[in-house]
């Protein structure tokens, strides 16, 4: 019998590209590492920062949703990332977004808020080694100098002329977060690894 939608196995959209990203990686000696990061949850929250809701919400997800601007906050197994005054995406591992929204929308109540699932939107490419800010350097107009957009930080920007959101993880050594479209990821892919070529050993070297 052949899938069917509901019965296929699910397939993230840089599947075919896995064994590119992971030769990057391997031949970079250390330089940078590259991956996707697939099927993570992603929760678009809107809602009143300074209303009920917002401490309600927070609450409930332990962790408080960032007021700062272009700050993320990570707790457990969760991460929020400020898009706006008025809006955040929550992130979690793969199969928890049902819990997510009903947590957030059980939290607030009678409150306005809109809570919108967006984890088919996009899919996350993680970009880390002592290089991975020269790399992304090249196509994004950010200062990414730790001291300007060091761990906790984010941007939604452009790479390589594709809007992504920019994650700095909460560790150095984690490197960052780069959340595509999944449309545009097969072309980001593409550049990205274009764009490693002078991180990666030569052969014979």
């Amino acid at each position: 019998m052949a899938d069917t939608a509901l019965s296929a196995p699910l397939r993230s959209p840089l599947a075919h590209d896995a064994h590119r990203l992971a030769a990057a990686t391997r031949t970079s000696r250390g330089a940078i590492r590259l991956a996707e990061v697939p099927f993570l949850a992603q929760v678009n929250v809107r809602l009143d920062a300074k209303g009920a809701a917002a401490d309600a919400v927070g609450l409930a997800l332990g962790l408080q949703l960032p007021l700062e601007p272009d700050t993320v906050v990570r707790a457990g197994e969760l991460t929020a990332v400020w898009l706006g005054p008025d809006e955040w995406l929550v992130v979690g591992p793969p199969g928890s977004r049902a819990a997510v929204e009903t947590r957030i929308r059980e939290a607030a109540g009678d409150e306005t808020v809109s809570v919108t699932d967006v984890s088919a939107q996009r899919t996350t490419l993680l970009v880390a080694g002592p290089r991975a800010r020269d790399l992304l350097a090249h196509g994004c107009s950010l200062d990414l100098h730790p001291r300007v957009f060091g761990p906790g930080r984010c941007a939604q920007t452009t790479l390589a002329r594709t809007q992504v959101v920019l994650v700095a993880r909460d560790e150095p050594r984690a490197g960052f977060w780069v959340l595509v479209r999944s449309s545009f990821a097969g072309y980001l892919t593409d550049w990205l690894l274009d764009a490693a070529t002078e991180y990666l050993a030569q052969p014979g070297c």
